[in-house]
This record gives structure tokens, C-alpha cells and sequence, in this order.
């Protein structure tokens, strides 16, 4: 009994014990689950347009910070540096079409999902060669991110917030909301859907799938950037960022990989998630909840609904 109490009454006591605490645990968990949402909008991006969870896309966050950080290193401007940086994006857009998709249309869906397990160590390799292998300090107030701290008061006490991380939360629901927009009602975000459904359809009816798939991974080397920069000036720009995005796989699984919508929820529910999570419940289990609780709640989605809650059932019929 009394290890049920701690379990199940325990933390709930807590909470209205000191509801200042809660509120700032749940703020935090709420900017890690839009930063999450956004790294999810580049995986949901790439899976609608050519059917295959694309594992490079965390390396591409890392790749897009460092690219950034090593142009302001060589003294180019912080603005003109995001500029190429987003040139560098590009490239490496079309280089994807032109080497490694180009050749693939029509294979099945396991060959293009291990083609970009090779563009991941190329990009690692690539980018350890080019920037080293240290961590990198982003280029925040060069950019204008705000830095400090402002604080409220709740009924229980105050509650601090970094100014870093309202901007990011501020930054990346922006971009969220623009992208599903653009993606949901323009003639490119129709065509994105049909190409999603079949390549033969889409050639058949006069969609290059050539300009698609470089639209869709110019556009997440976009939205790795943004979360590169908004991850760097919360911590330091490394290789090791490259793991952090990997939680978007659990988002994915819970709000579904091919919907926009389902990446928001999918992110808030596992950033507020793991923070409660760690900081009432981790105690009773000596901590660490936080690296594991996702794929965890991603895994009890699996057993029972696979296809996430926004996600299409699939119905086979034989």
C-alpha cells in the first residue's frame, strides 16, 4: 500500500502542493514538445512525399547549426551567414534528388529508408571532417534571440522563464502554423499528397516528382536549421543533438506520420510528458525517466492503436 501511495497519490499531492512548480515544469515540457513538433514537421514532410521515415532528418538539424556557426566563425556576417546556410540547404536538397532518389522512384519503401541511413553517416562523416568533432556555441545574440530570464507569480510562488525559450516556443508554432498552412491548401501541398499515394499516379498525371522531393527536402533543411538554432541557443550546437531529434520518431508514432496536425499534438504530449514524469515520478526510480517515458508511451501506442491518433487506419482487404 505504501508503495502505492507514493506511486499514485504522492505526486498528485505534490502538485497542488506547490502549484508554482507544476506550472514550470509543465512550460519547460511545453517548449521541448513545440522543438520536438518542429524537428516531427521535417520527418511528416519527407514521409508524405516519398513514403519512408527519413532517418538523416536529425543529422540535418545538426548539420544545418554547424554550417551556421562555421560561417560566422569565418567572420561572415550573422545574418548572411543564416542566408548560406539555407544555400547549403538547398544544395544538399538537389543532391539528394539528383544522387540518391532520382534513381530510387518506384523501389520499395525499405531501399529509400536505408538510402538515408547512408545520407546520415555521410553527413556525419562530412561534417566531423569539416567542423570537428566539439561542441559549438550557437550565435544567439547575433541573431538577436533574446537572452535572461523574466518572472511571474502564481498562487503557490514565482514561476521563471527563460526569454531564450518563449522565443523558440513563439518561433516554432509560427513555423508550424505557416508550413501546415502552405502544405494543406496550395497546389504544392496537393501535389506533395498525391506523389505520398503513388509515384506512378503522380507521373502519370504530369507531377515531376524530381521538383517535389526537392521542395520537400529544401523545406525540411528549413526546419532543421530553425530547430538547430533553437536547440544550440538552449544548449551548445554538437553531435550529440542528433539524439534529441530522434524523440521525434515517438511523436510520430503518437500523432501519426503523415499528419501535421498529429506532430503538434504527438510533441506537446511527450515534452510535457517526460518533464512531469521526471521530476514526480522520477524520484521513486532513481531518475532517467525522462530518456525512456516516450518510447514508452510510443510503444503502448503500437500495441493499440498503430497508426497514431490522427494517422489513417489501414485496411487490407484480401
Amino acid at each position: 500500500m505504501d508503495i502505492l501511495y507514493k506511486v499514485l497519490i504522492d505526486p498528485f499531492v505534490q502538485m497542488g502542493a506547490a502549484p508554482d512548480l507544476l506550472v514550470q515544469t509543465v512550460w519547460e515540457g511545453l517548449v521541448s514538445g513545440v522543438l520536438y513538433a518542429l524537428i516531427a514537421l521535417g520527418f511528416v514532410l519527407i514521409f508524405k512525399a516519398s513514403g519512408v521515415f527519413n532517418f538523416a532528418q536529425g543529422i540535418m538539424v545538426v548539420f544545418a547549426g554547424l554550417t551556421l556557426v562555421g560561417f560566422h566563425e569565418m567572420g561572415v556576417p550573422a545574418i548572411l551567414a543564416v542566408i548560406l546556410t539555407l544555400g547549403v540547404m538547398f544544395l544538399l536538397a538537389v543532391s539528394v534528388e539528383r544522387v540518391v532518389l532520382r534513381p530510387l522512384v518506384n523501389q520499395p519503401d525499405i531501399i529509400l529508408f536505408m538510402a538515408t541511413f547512408g545520407i546520415t553517416y555521410l553527413l556525419i562523416g562530412f561534417g566531423e571532417l569539416i567542423f570537428g568533432g566539439n561542441p559549438k556555441r550557437m550565435i544567439a545574440e547575433e541573431l538577436y534571440l533574446p537572452t535572461g530570464s523574466i518572472e511571474f507569480q502564481t498562487l503557490g510562488g514565482f514561476v521563471q522563464l527563460q526569454k531564450i525559450d518563449i522565443a523558440a516556443a513563439v518561433i516554432a508554432a509560427i513555423m508550424i502554423a505557416a508550413l501546415a498552412f502552405f502544405f494543406q491548401t496550395t497546389r504544392i501541398g496537393r501535389a506533395l499528397r498525391a506523389v505520398a499515394d503513388s509515384h506512378k499516379a503522380a507521373l502519370s498525371v504530369g507531377i515531376s516528382l524530381n521538383q517535389i522531393w526537392v521542395i520537400v527536402w529544401f523545406t525540411a533543411g528549413i526546419v532543421a536549421l530553425v530547430t538547430g538554432i533553437m536547440w544550440g541557443a538552449r544548449s551548445d550546437v554538437s553531435f550529440a543533438l542528433q539524439v534529441i531529434a530522434l524523440k521525434a520518431l515517438p511523436v510520430l508514432i503518437l500523432g501519426g506520420f503523415t499528419s501535421v496536425p498529429g506532430a503538434i499534438v504527438g510533441g506537446l504530449i511527450i515534452g510535457i510528458g517526460e518533464k512531469i514524469g521526471e521530476f514526480y515520478w522520477g524520484p521513486l526510480v532513481g531518475g532517467g525517466i525522462e530518456s525512456w517515458l516516450a518510447y514508452f508511451i510510443a510503444l503502448g501506442f503500437l500495441l493499440f492503436r498503430p497508426q497514431g491518433l490522427f494517422g489513417e487506419k489501414i485496411i487490407e482487404r484480401i
